[in-house]
């Protein structure tokens, strides 16, 4: 039992390690390869199919600007900052007032990103760098 809790700790010790993301690393355009939505009631996820399709992507743009394009239209915008594994975002509503949300990184190697929202609405996204 206690090689299987100083396991679990060395991978939660190496995972705090990994270096933080930052702002210069996302800026570009990110297609998403995966969208999945673990925590629905049943866990649900767009197919590669309608992926193809839909063309949606993620892009972060040197002004600190994100846009989110699905089916060749924008369907969100806003500004962005990013805090070690936390994309803080946010969001212009059509009627001009914002909200604010946190994308949480999950895995990122430079050329594909995993982010999330969480609850029980939420999404995961892979994404590569086109």
């Amino acid at each position: 039992m206690k090689k299987y809790i100083l396991f679990g700790f060395l991978i939660a010790l190496l995972y705090s390690c990994k270096p933080s993301v930052t702002a210069d690393q996302l800026y570009g355009k990110w297609k998403y390869i995966k969208d999945e939505q673990p925590n629905a009631n049943p866990p649900d996820s767009t197919s590669s199919g309608d992926l193809k399709i839909e063309d949606p992507s993620i892009q972060f743009l040197k002004d600190n600007t994100l846009q989110i394009r699905w089916g060749g239209k924008m369907i969100s915008h806003g500004k962005f900052t990013v805090e070690d594994k936390k994309i803080q975002y946010t969001e212009t509503l059509p009627d001009g007032t914002t909200r604010k949300f946190p994308f949480w990184i999950m895995d990122f190697t430079g050329k594909q990103l995993v982010f999330e929202t969480t609850g029980q609405d939420g999404t995961r996204i892979t994404a590569v760098k086109e």
